[in-house]
Order: C-alpha cells, then structure tokens, then sequence
C-alpha cells in the first residue's frame, strides 16, 4: 500500500478524490464538515511539503448540471477549516480546468465542480477517467472511503493511468482500511459484533462474513424481530422479513456450529404505534401482543449487551438498537455506545461505523474515547463483508 508519507509533493500537483458530500441548508451552508475535517491531514500534508492539491468530489445526486449542487457552495467553509484560499473552477475537465491547473502554484487550492453533473462519472467511462487524468497533476490520491466501493470513473478508473509510483492511499482512506482489518483480522479475542438496523436483507453478507471472524454477535433493531419469530417468539405487528425466516433459522445453526455465541434481545420496548407519542409497555421478546410491535431493546436486553461488551476486547457496532430518530426508543441505542465507551477506556478496541451509530456516539459525546469512527456506510458495510472495494483495489494494481 503506497501511503502519502512514501512521498514529497515539493513542486508536484496532487489531484485528491476527497469526500465532500456534505448536507447543505436551505442557505446553501454546511451542516455537518465531518467529511472536511477528515480530508484535511491528506491536503495539509502536500501542501505542508511545498505541493499544491486539485480536489475533486461528488455533491449529492444531480439530474445532470443543478446549481443547487455546486460545490462552489462549500467553498467557504473549506476555506474555514483549511485557513487558506480555495480557487474554485466551474467544471471538472476540459481547457478551462487545465488551464487553472497549469496556473495552480505550490501551496495553492483548486476545487472542480461536481463530478455527478457527467453522467460518466458513475458510469465509469474510461474516456471521462482519462478527461480528469489529463487534467495536468503529478499524483493520483484517493481519500474518499464513502465512495471506495463504487467502481466510478473518478474512485477506481482514473488509477489505471497513474503508473504504481504516482498514485496512493490519502491519510483517510488508509487509516479505514487498517482500522477495519485490525478489527476483523487482528482483533484481539474476545471479540463482539454487535448488528442493528431494520433489515436482515441489507446485512446478510456482513452477518455470514462475520460469523469467521466473532466469538460474540448481538443482534438488534428491526432485524432481530425476523431471527426472534424465526425461533418461534410471538413478534405481534413488529418488523420482519418472513422470507428471511429460513435464512435466519440458518445464520442461527452456523453460529452454533463454529461456536459464535447469538445474542438477540430478551426484553422490549414495545409500542401500540409507529411514533414518538405512542403508548409502551416493556414486554419479554417471547411474548408480543397482538396490536403492539417492538420498537427499541429493555432494560434486561440492556444490561445482557453491556455484560457482553465489557468482556470483550474487540468491538465492531454497525447499527441501531429501536428506532433511534424517536427520542422515546433511543434509550438502546445510547446505551450501547456508552457500554463501548466504558470498554474502550478500559483498553477495548472498538470500531464504528453507519449513520445512527455513528449519530449516538458524536450525541453522548463519546467520539474521543472510541478507538475508530468509520466514515464509510455502504463501504464499511462492504468491507465487513470481506470484499474487495474497487476504489482500494486500482491503487494497489
């Protein structure tokens, strides 16, 4: 794996797929610069070396060119968190690209427009990889984990034409890809998996990769309600996926078989209708009423997990434990990132990642005592399933 610190950029342009995919308000301001400030080691690194650096991402999902998804509009607050000027250019190739590239001088900032406004750009056309390839920089660098695993012009192609010597991992991007493999290759035993979220379907291959990996799997959210009626439980009007109950009676038999113990909940929060005013009750997870469904883990369930959680010294957490959005069923979900939080402190190393999880951490405060906070949704997701992502691959080919 070439790494950014295998190389100088003295006088050399650096052009950095970065992650700028940012929420913007009504204003046109953004909202949350998580993914400015982690794209901000790589930029300082080259410019620090006496390079300049062509940056160029992806806003939103644009019918082709929509000034409602310029990233002119979060020039501002790149150039906040850099405390430099950024130039930005209206497009993302052509003459009046390379013309602003050819004048970029070291320590200078260029940002390209919205590669989405080409509809190449997640096509993967080879003729607009080599539109930006040309556009006049020394290196290729990619530091957008969010995207490694989609195979985009501007994530996986562009790499064929920069040779092994120029082109590398940004400090982002490398630092995900050992956190996860630490996690999942090298964790120390015991090591827990904790899986949240409504639907088995959308985790069944991190579910089955894992099971090679874990000697503990919690699994909570909208998906334990199909392992739960899977083992004959009364679900009442809960979530679930009933043509995933045979799969589910399977992923059950595995993890007996290899030794991987399955913990599901014991205990619900469960309500008498899908919102935040409802009537609850708390019932055991055997046992739900006609009527009612279960909409966040109990107290029991809460107290089994973080039992688990303190006995473990690797910790991988990729979902919600009820329905987090609704401050009535956040309860399990908060209490799951403080049992991490208590565990990392005591030398626990712990990994996570998805929007919700990721959401309670930064909420109760917890994000310095976490070990890695991954960035990436459906490129973790991917990564937990032991796949290869495409924009990891072309960097090392």
């Amino acid at each position: 794996m070439k790494t950014l610190n295998d190389i100088n950029f003295k006088n050399k342009k650096a052009l950095i797929r970065v992650d700028f995919n940012v929420p913007l308000n009504e204003n046109f301001q953004v909202t949350d610069n998580t993914r400015i400030l982690a794209a901000k080691p790589t930029i300082e690194k080259i410019l620090n070396d006496g390079g300049s650096v062509i940056l160029m991402s992806h806003l939103g999902r644009p019918k082709g060119k929509d000034a409602k998804f310029s990233l002119k509009h979060i020039v501002p607050e790149l150039e906040k968190v850099l405390g430099r000027k950024v130039e930005f250019v209206p497009d993302s190739i052509g003459h009046q690209v390379q013309e602003a590239v050819k004048n970029l001088k070291p320590g200078g900032i260029l940002l390209l427009e919205n590669l989405r406004f080409y509809p190449e750009e997640k096509k993967g056309d080879a003729n607009f990889a080599k539109a930006l390839a040309d556009l006049g920089a020394d290196y290729y660098i990619n530091d957008a984990f969010g995207t490694a695993h989609r195979a985009h012009a501007s994530t996986a192609v562009i790499a064929q034409y920069f040779d092994r010597d120029h082109k590398a991992f940004g400090q982002l991007l490398e630092k995900e890809v050992t956190s996860i493999q630490k996690a999942l290759d090298e964790g120390q035993k015991p090591v827990t998996a904790i899986i949240g979220g409504a639907k088995v379907s959308s985790k069944i291959g991190v579910i089955e990769n894992l099971l090679n990996k874990v000697d503990n799997l919690i699994i909570v959210g909208g998906m334990a309600y199909t392992f739960l009626k899977a083992l004959g439980n009364k679900i009442g009007d809960s979530i679930v996926e009933d043509d995933k109950i045979d799969l589910a009676k399977k992923i059950l038999k595995e993890a007996a078989e290899k030794g991987v113990k399955v913990i599901l909940p014991v205990d619900l929060v469960i309500a008498d209708k899908f919102s935040n005013d409802a009537q609850t009750k708390i019932v055991s997870a055997t046992d739900i009423p006609d009527g009612w469904q279960g909409l966040d883990i109990g107290p029991k369930t809460r107290q089994l997990i973080d039992t688990v959680i303190q006995n473990s010294k690797t910790i991988i957490w990729n979902g919600p434990a009820g329905v987090f959005e609704f401050d009535k069923f956040a309860t399990g979900t908060e209490n799951i990132g403080l049992s991490i939080g208590k565990a990392s402190e005591k030398g626990a190393y712990s990994l996570v990642g998805g929007g919700d999880s990721v959401a309670a951490v930064k909420k109760l405060g917890l994000t310095d005592k976490i070990s890695y906070i991954s960035t990436g949704g459906g490129a973790l997701l991917e990564m937990l399933e032991g796949k290869q992502l495409p924009g990891i691959a072309a960097l090392t080919h």
